[in-house]
This record gives structure tokens, C-alpha cells and sequence, in this order.
């Protein structure tokens, strides 16, 4: 089993009123406290699928630099999607599936660079994008609860996406079973690690109270089972991957 992060941006920030202003009181969240940010997606090769979680930005999109006073920046690029994918040993055509935690552009900017791959996703987040294709298969979650999650649909052998709604109506996080150990790719739950181990909300939510219930069954996920915890905008989603570090709530 390999689990490659596809990194593409690095020594950005985001402020604690972005990171835990969703749940905490703006006047509670101090101003000068930063949290390091990144932006990486990742790849798991279980010997017999080639699977991405998520795809990045759309390549287009231009680097504007470090703006004043954001609330968050995803920091200096350092490749492109496509430039990331490739250093991972890695080609488009090599990829057999694609699982989808949500509509965001940093999420699905490069859905089209694999017109070969199975493209899973929920059927709220497809219907929204109006994706079509026969690639794209619209998840609806019938296979019955996993864990603590009631509602799952099983991708691969060892993966599993589950219904995790709030960041967006139609958001979900997939789960990988290695052995023993459970790697969460979870999009955006939270933007860093910080806001799980705080049980803090960030800002950016469809649903809040849908948000909270998805954030508490993740921290029960992670205090119940050996979890990888593996974030698209922080750079512990990178650490966290390499050096196979288990949550501990």
C-alpha cells in the first residue's frame, strides 16, 4: 500500500478567526496566532486500483502571490496539479479511480486531465457541477453504515467514501483501511489539524449544524480507530502521511 501526497503549494498561513471562527466567537479567537498552510492532495496505490483523492486546482488558475491581510493563503506554488501528479512516478492514464470529497475548485479543477478514471462522487455535488459522462458515477451511499458514519458506499477493496455533509450539502470523506491503520482523507472538515484536536468549525460551511455533527462523528471515528488524518490545507497532512502519525484526541 502506498500513499503518495501530491503537494503543490507550501508555506502559506491561515488566521485562528478563519481556522475556528465557524464554532468560536470572533472576540475569543486571538489575532496574532497563525496556523501553517499548504495545499496537497493525495494518491493511494493498494496494488490493484490507482486511486486521487481530490485533483487540485484547475491549471489555469494563476498565482496572485501573497495577498494583505487574508484570512488564509495557501502559500508560494511549487508545482502544478499535473507537475505534482508527475513527480509521484505517477501519469494521468495510470489513475483507475477518483474519489471526490466535494465541489471546490482546489477539490476539482483537474477532473478533465482523467477522462480513463472511474470518477466517484455524491449525487448532490455531481448534479451541482453538471458533471456528465460515462466516467462519472454518482455515489448515493446504499451500502449501509461504516463505523460511526450511517451512510457509506464502498469504492475499492480497502476504501470507503461516507456521507459528511456540512462544509458543503453534498461533502463526503473517504476512508482507507490498511491493516490496522484508517488514513481519513477528509477535504475540508477542517482546514487544520489544530481546529480537530480544538473541535473547532472553520468559517466556511453550507450547513453549520450539519458541519458540527460531521466534525463530532470524525473525532469519534479518530478516538475509536488508529487514524491517519490526512488534510488537504495544512502541511501536517503531509507529515501526518509520511510519518504514518495517529490521531490522538
Amino acid at each position: 500500500m502506498k500513499i503518495i501526497p501530491l503537494k503543490y503549494y507550501e508555506g502559506g498561513y491561515m488566521t485562528q478567526a478563519f481556522a475556528f471562527g465557524g464554532s468560536r466567537p470572533k472576540e475569543n479567537c486571538a489575532p496574532t496566532i497563525l496556523y501553517p498552510s499548504s495545499l496537497q492532495n493525495f494518491l493511494i496505490d493498494d496494488g490493484k486500483d490507482i486511486i486521487l483523492s481530490d485533483t487540485g486546482l484547475p491549471l489555469e488558475y494563476k498565482d496572485t502571490g501573497k495577498p494583505p491581510a487574508a484570512p488564509l493563503w495557501m502559500g508560494n506554488q511549487i508545482a502544478t496539479f499535473q507537475e505534482a501528479l508527475a513527480k509521484t512516478g505517477y501519469k494521468p492514464e495510470d489513475i483507475t479511480k477518483i474519489v471526490v470529497t466535494h465541489k471546490h475548485p482546489d477539490h476539482t479543477g483537474e477532473l478533465r486531465m482523467f477522462p480513463n478514471a472511474k470518477i466517484y462522487i455524491s449525487q448532490m455535488e455531481a448534479d451541482n457541477m453538471k458533471l456528465e459522462g460515462k466516467n462519472i458515477v454518482r455515489v448515493h451511499f446504499t451500502d449501509g453504515p461504516y463505523k460511526n458514519f450511517p451512510e457509506s458506499q464502498r469504492i475499492a477493496d480497502t476504501l470507503v467514501m461516507v456521507r459528511a455533509e456540512g462544509h458543503t450539502m453534498g461533502n463526503s470523506v473517504s476512508i482507507l483501511q490498511d491493516g490496522d491503520v484508517y488514513y481519513m482523507f477528509h477535504g475540508d472538515v477542517t482546514y487544520t489539524d489544530a481546529a480537530l484536536y480544538e473541535n473547532e468549525l472553520s468559517i466556511v460551511f453550507e450547513d453549520k449544524e450539519k458541519a458540527r455533527e460531521t466534525l463530532t462523528r470524525v473525532r469519534e471515528f479518530c478516538k475509536n480507530n488508529p487514524t491517519v488524518y490526512c488534510s488537504t490545507h495544512c502541511p501536517e497532512g503531509v507529515i501526518n502521511v509520511e510519518e504514518k502519525k495517529i490521531v490522538k484526541l
